[in-house]
């Protein structure tokens, strides 16, 4: 007998375990998600919004696939899959258990179709559930979406996110996503607490809004019913105007200095062999095409080294363009000293010809991947973001420089240089090898080149005339800081750049670089060493 009731109790309590994992499964991620595969959207509209009730991880990239049309469900079992790939086969992996469920044939899937309305109940569930994730960076970005198409619908969603949020970034943008729902309320106590949210805001959508709101009809009268909100939007716009073109001189004042930074790199070198060795090098370019293409060269051969090819590449770069440099120096250079003419022309038969070699090698474009740690920029505030790359740039040719400049003040080459540029003559009678320096000091120049074309390489497209477009603004830099003079190049290169992209606004970018072109030439007739001369017999010469 109590083996009888022990198996009845043991089946009654499987019973219920099964009715109950049954619910679960109904009520669950796993039922709710199963109702998408119906033929009525009004039925799929309620699933999306029974799904954006869950507190489930998967909700959200499930809605999101089937936003995006990638959502289907196979055939056989009505498995929900998320659709990966797609070919004559296509690559799918499953939603709920998200296992790869490798590649399947076109006809053994159905896709899940939307429409217009089902569309809008997505996106209302998808900000939704973006606005109470645990992603900042998520929470951020819905609100700056709804900030740009404000859903009514969302409202009391987006008020409940703001109390508990506690990113202040984030909480900002979320204010101004509710400002610009409330503004077109009709409850006018409202629609003045969003108007001094907007009227602090220097975002492009509130700019906008504002502009909108102070608009004026042929009269002279506001458009806007609302007297006092059209007044405040337009003293509001003046501000935020005001704001604008504050931080517009700022951006165009790093950017410059960014400019400034690609040239001091590209005439570093430059300035070095033209001021020992009086050399007019036309192939200077071709040497930081030399740096950009190793660069390249570097990525195809450590395809796994991607975000350390840089740091590989630096190195390298300066030794095969530095070498390059020395050999061109030794067959061509040296016989050809006191003669610029000549050395202009051989430079640049020299050049045509490493543009030659460079097409032998790869075709006329190729592409370098950035590493991660550089891609992306830096948002200063609602009007200003600056990419992390022009930082980076800055930092680096700095780094170049004060590596050069200790070089030249404290090193047995440096201080032979030094010599040779002053008096060439004093120093062979001293016992200098001024052959070999000249040799070393073009190869030293190009290998600088050569790393300039590393750090070009993440922001212009790599191909054979890449240095042709910088040889020109190199020797502007050079002529107009003070030939061979590192802190007049310094000076020489931020002053054409911050110059060149303060003029670009309002002449264009041709017209910006004549007009610096005429001020050199002007400057030049005023103080022909440049700004910082250097001084001893030779230069003088």
């Amino acid at each position: 007998m109590k083996r009888l009731v022990f198996l009845i109790v043991c089946i009654q309590q499987l019973l219920f375990t099964s009715l109950l994992f049954a619910e679960n499964a109904e009520n669950g991620f796993d039922g709710k998600l199963s109702a998408l595969i119906v033929n009525s959207n009004r039925q799929k509209a309620v699933a999306i919004e029974a799904l954006a009730t869950l507190d489930d991880a998967r909700v959200l990239p499930a809605l999101k696939a089937m936003l995006d049309a990638r959502l289907y469900y196979r055939k056989q079992d009505k498995q929900i899959v998320y659709l990966l790939e797609t070919s004559s086969s296509v690559s799918i992996s499953g939603v709920i258990s998200g296992e790869d469920l490798g590649v399947v044939e076109k006809n053994t899937i159905k896709k899940i179709r939307i429409n217009n309305k089902l569309r809008r109940v997505l996106r209302a569930s998808i900000s939704s559930l973006e606005l109470t994730s645990s992603d900042a960076e998520l929470r951020l970005n819905s609100a700056k979406n709804l900030i740009k198409v404000p859903n009514k619908t969302l409202r009391q969603a987006i008020s409940a996110a703001i109390k508990t949020e506690k990113n202040r970034e984030v909480k900002q943008s979320m204010q101004l996503a509710l400002a610009m729902i409330d503004i077109d309320s009709d409850n006018q106590p409202l629609r003045m607490i969003a108007m001094q949210v907007i009227g602090d805001s220097i975002s492009p959508d509130a700019v906008n809004l504002l502009a909108r709101l102070s608009q004026r009809d042929e009269k002279g009268a506001y458009v806007e019913q609302n007297q006092e909100i059209a007044e405040l939007a337009e003293n509001r716009l003046k501000d935020a105007k005001s704001q604008l073109k504050f931080f517009k001189v700022i951006e165009d004042f790093i950017f410059g200095l960014s400019l400034g930074s690609i040239l001091l790199l590209a005439a570093i070198g430059l300035a070095i062999t033209f001021g020992v060795m009086g050399v007019i090098n036309m192939a200077h370019g071709e040497m930081i095409m030399l740096g950009a293409y190793t660069t390249f060269a570097i990525q195809q051969l450590f395809p796994e080294l991607i975000q350390y090819s840089i740091f590989i590449a630096i190195p390298v770069a300066f030794l095969v363009s530095g070498a390059v440099g020395v050999l061109i120096e030794r067959l061509v250079i040296r016989h050809l000293y006191g003669r610029q003419l000549d050395t202009l022309l051989a430079t640049f038969g020299i050049s045509l010809i490493l543009q030659q070699a460079v097409r032998m090698y790869s075709s006329n474009n190729v592409a370098v991947i950035s590493p991660d740690f550089i891609s992306g920029f830096w948002q200063m505030n609602e009007a200003v973001a600056i990419t992390y790359n022009r930082i980076y740039v800055l930092f680096f040719s700095l780094i170049v420089l004060g590596v050069l400049a200790l070089v030249l003040k404290k090193t047995l080459l440096g201080l032979q240089m030094r010599a040779v540029t002053q008096n060439r003559a004093m120093a062979n009678s001293m016992g200098i090898h001024s052959s070999w320096v000249d040799a070393l000091t073009f190869g030293l120049g190009s290998g600088i080149a050569g790393i300039a074309g590393v750090a070009l390489s993440q922001f212009t497209n790599v191909g054979p005339n890449m240095g042709q477009g910088y040889i020109i603004d190199s020797f502007m830099v050079v002529v107009f800081g003070g030939v061979g003079n590192l802190l007049g190049t310094f000076f020489g290169a931020m002053s054409l750049g911050v110059a060149n992209k303060f003029l670009e606004p309002y002449t264009g970018a041709v017209i910006a670089k004549i007009m610096v072109l005429v001020f050199i030439i002007l400057f030049i007739q005023w103080r022909p060493r440049g700004l910082f001369a250097l001084k001893g017999r030779f230069v003088e010469d």
